[in-house]
């Protein structure tokens, strides 16, 4: 009886020996492939007989520590959400270009600016005039590629969501068709292990696209959700879809309100019914998707704004006219106030008036913006880029006499003012007469020059697509979006360069005078102009002010900034994450020469276990003999 124990202890040793030598095969042979993890062999010691130990093999160990594979997946979505960022940033500072560059904006702005110093100088000059257009041009051109360039950067954005969703899908389904493999209550042999290794790098590759942790069963299944907390699969995968949008164009844009979004988003449908919007929930934090998604509705966006801000305020600058109210006649005694001219107010022009309410001593500043659509009403004070305004938009549509209703409705109780159209186009603002009423302090109104021979030095030198700037509000919201990419230089200039200098034909402007074309000059070079903080520069109590030439070299100044702080924090988290891969592959790669050290033990091992096989059948064969 003892030698059968023997042999049966050493025909154990024998088949544990083998199948670690298969093992160390395996990780040989697979030691750079990705995603694979060192295999080892669990044994255990079993009882033989009344004396000695079997070796029990208990099935196969990957040496894998969990806590660090957690982290790595972590990181990988951080590093993937940096390195998309900073790749797209880059390709946005491309599209402004590098500061004192040529072929930017700043370049074609200051190139657009000595035509106008050229012309001022040589007034008569035909071909300084010719100079000033095609320099108008090249502005306008620099303007309409910034633009394109931005929304083919947001298109990109569209697409890299598109294909992420279809690679998260897959990834899901592979990952729900492994779980269910898995049937073995924790133990694992060598196939099991290799399923292990497949779902791994599923998991891996969704960890690209969105941020995720997992919870693992005691059948090896793997539960696997966002960080917000939404399960994305089980032994049943949940689906994304997408529905992209096809062109991109400044007003295509998102929104909360599904009924005003016109970009796609993500939804989650789940494997037993519901479903629900994973963008408006920010159910997405990191990875590809959550990089592609900020980037398209935020960070494009608002370079989008900077462009469009710049060529808003550069057509302004040249055909807006704002003038004065003058004094109310002495027969309104003992009211006071002022008439305003409102011929040629175009909508989205506005009126502003300066009271004191002398009952609290406040000064109020109120804008009055003209609409022509009731249902863009009523207006937010974001309206203006003045944090002191006051905002009423008031609709034209209906004539004079709705505008004075809407007027008094909204400020006779209120402010104390009252409204009239004593004739024509006139507006009368005059406070109530009343004791402690309140005071009309300044009045003026600001309209949109659209002629070219008005007699003011105001011209629409720009237009967009052939038609006024005005800073319309309308359904389709503000004017200015997508400006910079419609904005073109007035086709009548462009037939006529001598209106770079005539404008009134009666009498007829002298060819020397240098009056609308030192207006351009002055207006473009000196003027300091306030700008909406949704570009990204300075805040709704303190909005940025300064010349177009300043706004230009900061928002181009900060892209630039903006690309360098996303480089770097994308190589931080590059090498945050190489150094977790690193520690991942030291812990759980193929070391080949581990692998040749354990093989010469095995062999060693092996070679033991058949002598020992091999003495025991020569005292077999001695007992028979002797029998």
């Amino acid at each position: 009886m003892g030698l059968s124990q023997a042999l049966s202890t050493a025909m154990s040793g024998l088949r544990a020996t083998q199948a670690s030598l298969s093992l160390v095969s395996s990780n040989v042979a697979n030691a750079e492939t990705p995603g694979y993890t060192k295999k080892t062999l669990n044994q255990v010691a079993g009882t033989t007989g009344d004396f000695g130990s079997s070796v029990l093999i208990n099935g196969v160990n990957r040496q894998l520590d969990q806590y660090l594979q957690s982290q790595l997946r972590t990181e990988t979505s951080g590093a993937a959400y940096a390195d998309t960022r900073s790749t797209f940033l880059a390709n946005l500072q491309s599209v402004y270009g590098n500061p004192d560059s040529t072929g930017t904006i700043e370049d074609a702005y200051n190139k657009f600016l000595t035509a106008l110093q050229g012309l001022s100088t040589s007034p008569d000059s035909q071909s300084a005039r010719i100079g000033v257009v095609n320099a108008a041009q090249t502005m306008a051109q620099q303007l309409n590629a910034a633009s394109q360039g931005i929304q083919n950067l947001r298109a990109n954005a569209e697409t890299g969501i598109n294909d992420s969703v279809n690679v998260a899908n897959n990834a899901l389904k592979q990952i729900a068709n492994i779980n269910n493999q898995l049937q073995n209550s924790g133990q694992t042999d060598a196939s099991t292990a290799a399923l292990l290794d497949q779902r791994d790098q599923y998991i891996s590759q969704l960890s690209q696209l969105v941020d995720i942790r997992t919870v693992t069963n005691n059948l090896n299944q793997v539960t696997v959700f966002t960080n917000s907390g939404v399960q994305l699969v089980g032994t049943e995968a949940a689906t994304l879809s997408f529905n992209p949008q096809g062109t991109m164009t400044p007003n295509t844009l998102y929104n909360t309100d599904p009924t005003k979004s016109n970009v796609g988003t993500i939804s989650i449908t789940f494997p037993h019914g519901g479903s629900y919007d994973m963008v408006s929930t920010n159910s997405i934090r990191s990875g590809k998707i959550a990089a592609y998604l900020e980037l398209r509705d935020n960070t494009l966006v608002k370079a989008q704004t900077q462009v469009d801000q710049f060529a808003a305020s550069m057509a302004s600058a040249l055909s807006d006219k704002t003038t004065a109210g003058t004094a109310a006649p002495a027969s309104v005694a003992p009211q006071t106030g002022f008439d305003l001219d409102l011929t040629g107010l175009q909508s989205g022009n506005t009126i502003h008036i300066t009271y004191k309410d002398n009952t609290t001593g406040i000064t109020h500043n109120l804008s009055i913006v003209r609409v022509d659509n009731p249902s863009v009403l009523p207006l937010s004070n974001t309206a203006t880029v003045d944090p002191n305004d006051e905002v009423l938009g008031v609709d034209f549509s209906g004539g004079m006499s709705s505008v004075l209703s809407q007027l008094n409705g909204a400020l006779g109780s209120t402010a104390n003012l009252q409204f009239s159209n004593p004739s024509g186009s006139t507006l009368r603002v005059l406070n109530n007469g009343a004791a402690n009423s309140s005071t009309v302090n300044a009045a003026s109104v600001t309209t949109t020059i659209s002629s070219l021979t008005s007699g003011n030095p105001q011209l629409p030198l720009f237009t967009d697509n052939g038609g006024p700037y005005s800073g319309a509000i309308t359904a389709n919201g503000s004017q200015m979006t997508g400006l910079a990419a419609r904005i073109s230089v007035n086709t009548a200039v462009i037939g006529d360069p001598s209106r770079t200098i005539v404008y009134s034909t009666n009498p007829q402007t002298a060819a020397g005078d240098t009056t609308r074309s030192d207006f351009m000059l002055s207006q473009l070079s000196k003027g300091t102009y306030t700008y909406s903080p949704q570009t990204g520069l300075g805040t709704t109590g303190a909005p940025f002010s300064g010349t177009l030439l300043n706004f230009a070299r900061q928002f181009i100044s900060q892209q630039g900034e903006n690309a360098t702080s996303a480089k770097q924090l994308a190589d931080g988290q590059d090498v945050v994450l190489n150094t977790l891969q690193s520690k991942m592959n030291a812990s759980a790669g193929v070391n080949i020469d581990d692998e040749m050290a354990h093989l010469l033990a095995l062999q060693n091992a092996y070679s033991a276990n058949a002598r020992v096989m091999s003495s025991i059948k020569q005292m077999y064969d001695t007992l028979i003999q002797a029998m």
